[in-house]
Order: structure tokens, then sequence, then C-alpha cells
């Protein structure tokens, strides 16, 4: 992999000397060049990503799709929800807003005597070669990822918002970012603290982040796709995160108008069958929320990317507004 890191580096280097040095400078943001160049890694990965996905994964697609894709006005919204995130915009957000607090909350926590734990260091000449402690990452991310998941299908205030994400009725490799702002802030403030804690280096995080991203894309595509009825426990495939979008089986767990559901892991479907909510049967769902349906409402999600998270922003409130009267 020696060669792929250089030529990231090369090309990352070239990036940065062509566009966001001369950008930075045009902006009056010489004294943040050091973290502007860290930020072009960011935007070359995305790059990768986006053209990984519209080579192999849009092929797929084609190939064997799941159904015609009937509402193409949602889906290229959820394309400028996938580019504002794999191009750095959210990153850039985040940087200039949070980053500042996730360091003093850092500092803080130093501060008070809580120690980091160097994962890649349980055992020395194994666990810190960077292959292994990279399988390593991913496992801890992934354990975490799934009650962060199943906590925002648990808590009505965080489904409130989650359930953007679910509202999706024509499903594509495009999905995976389609999340309300708020809920993604939570997220990474979560994961970027996880990080610092288990000491994972700034380039390990990347390339788990990387990773994991490609296969939520790739779970999320509008593809007839299962692994078989081995790999299909091991990875979490096409078909078995389709049944977590699934209206009904994929956000309750009790029957209508309750919250829950089936299949909340990310990369290991073993984190459901050890918590009991895997389901691996072999079917392809129409996708969406109960209360999107006529007969149940009709809620209304929002077609445009402001409207929908506006509208998040509406259901937090009515989640919220019984807590503060019992309060």
């Amino acid at each position: 992999m020696d060669w792929f890191t250089d030529f990231f580096a090369l090309a990352q280097q070239w990036l940065f000397e062509l566009v966001v040095q001369p950008l930075g400078f045009a902006l009056g943001l010489g004294n943040r060049l050091e973290e502007a160049y860290d930020g072009t890694g960011w935007l070359l990965v995305g790059l990768i990503q986006v053209l990984l996905m519209l080579a192999l994964i849009r092929s797929l697609e084609r190939w064997r799709p799941v159904e015609p894709q009937q509402d193409r006005r949602a889906v290229r919204v959820d394309m400028v929800y996938t580019l504002i995130h794999r191009l750095g915009l959210f990153r850039l957000a985040m940087f200039f807003s949070l980053d500042p607090v996730l360091d003093m909350v850092s500092g803080e926590m130093r501060l008070a005597g809580l120690p980091t734990w160097q994962l890649d260091a349980l055992w020395p000449g194994i666990t810190d070669l960077p292959w292994v402690s990279f399988l390593l990452y991913l496992l801890v991310f992934d354990f975490f990822n799934y009650w962060l998941h199943r906590a925002q299908h648990q808590f009505e205030w965080w489904w409130a918002l989650h359930s953007l994400h679910h509202s999706q009725r024509s499903m594509s490799m495009w999905s995976d970012n389609r999340n309300h702002l708020l809920d993604d802030v939570l997220r990474d403030v979560f994961f970027v603290l996880l990080a610092r804690f288990i000491g994972v280096e700034p380039g390990q995080f990347v390339a788990v982040l990387a990773f994991s991203q490609l296969m939520e894309n790739l779970q999320h595509a509008n593809v007839r796709l299962w692994f078989g009825p081995v790999l299909e426990r091991a990875f979490v495939s096409p078909r078995f995160h389709r049944l977590h979008h699934s209206i009904g089986i994929g956000h309750e767990s009790d029957g209508k108008g309750t919250l829950g559901g089936h299949n909340f892991a990310v990369l290991f479907p073993v984190w459901d069958v050890l918590f009991g909510t895997a389901n691996f049967e072999l079917r392809y769902d129409p996708t969406g929320v109960r209360d999107q349906l006529p007969e149940e409402g009709g809620r209304d999600y929002g077609r445009g990317f402001w409207a929908q998270q506006w509208l998040g922003l509406k259901r937090l409130a009515a989640a919220l507004r019984p807590a503060r009267r019992q309060g």
C-alpha cells in the first residue's frame, strides 16, 4: 500500500497548491493553511469515493435494480447531501464551529485524569500493524455505531431527526447521507471523541471513515444483491440493510406506532445477531416511514433540502414538547 500512500500524498499536494492554497489567500485565510492542507485530504478522499460510486456501485444498480427509479427529484436531493458531506463542506463547517469545542473537551478530559486508551498498543508487534489496527478500529467503531443507531430509533426526539433518513421512498447509492444536519453533528462529535479516546491516528481515522462510507453507499444502493447464506452473516449487504429501511419492519419492534426496528449494524451483522435485532429474510420491501403512507396520514418529510431540514426541526420540537411540560 506504500505506492497508494505516496500517490495520495502527491495528489493532495497538487490539489492544495493548485486550488486550495490560492483560494485560502484570496479569502484572507493564509494563517489557516495548515488546517486547509488537512482539509484537502478530506476533499480528495471524497472525490475518490464519488468516482468509485459512479464507476462501480452505479453499475450494480443498472445491472439488477430492485425497482425502477420513480422519483428522480428525490434522488437528486440525496446527491446534494452526498456532495455536501463528501466534498468537505460539512467538514469545513464542523472545523470552524465545533473543532475548537472538541479540542477543549479533550483537554478537559485530560485535566480530569481521564486516560486515553491506545488500542493499537494492546499487543505490541501485532495490533500496531497497520492492517490489524485498521480492522480493530472498524470493529470498535461498528460496535458503537450499532448502539448509536439503536438509540436513534429508540428515543422519540432522536427518531424525529433520524426519520428523515428513512423517509426516502426511492433508495439509491446516494441515500446514505440523507440525514438531518443536527443528527450528523451529534454522531460526528461522538465518533471524533471516540477516535481521540482510543488513539486513532488521523490517517487511520480517514481510512476507516472512507471505507465505512463506501460500504454504506453500497448498502443503500438500489440493487437486488445479497451475499449468500454464509457471507450474509459476516457483512451487511444491500438486502440486509434494505430490510432496515422497510416500512414497519425497519423502524418498529412491537407493531404499528412503536419505536425500534431491525438490522442496525453498519458493517458487521454480528451485533444484530448478538443483541437480537437481526432479520435475515430474503425479501425486498418498499422503503419509507409508515406515517408517510396516505392511509396513515401522509406525513410530509419535505421535497427539497431546506424543507427537509426545517420539517425535521419541527418534528424535534414536537417530540420535546411533552418533556418540557412534565419538567
